[in-house]
């Protein structure tokens, strides 16, 4: 997929799942084997890890198109022009 400001673009769409409490990290550039979450792969680049946490189990919808204001969690953006 396209590249925006050097990160990569997964999908245009956000991914909804069901988060259990605990820490994650939310991958910013785009690159992880493991997208929505971080897996290193930004080594070596100006890209780092969004961390978050979630107190209780919910359904959340990570941002999959890297364009968010609100990282990790979809606002919107990927609907826009």
């Amino acid at each position: 997929m396209n590249d925006i400001e050097g990160r990569k673009v997964m999908k245009e769409t956000p991914m909804v799942l069901d988060l259990e409490p605990g820490t994650y990290y939310w991958c910013s550039c785009g690159k992880s084997g493991n997208i929505p979450f971080c897996d290193g792969s930004h080594t070596g680049t100006e890209f780092v890890p969004v961390e978050f946490k979630i107190s209780e189990k919910k359904k959340a919808a990570l941002c999959s198109c890297q364009k968010t204001k609100n990282a990790p969690f979809c606002d919107g953006t990927h609907q826009k022009p």
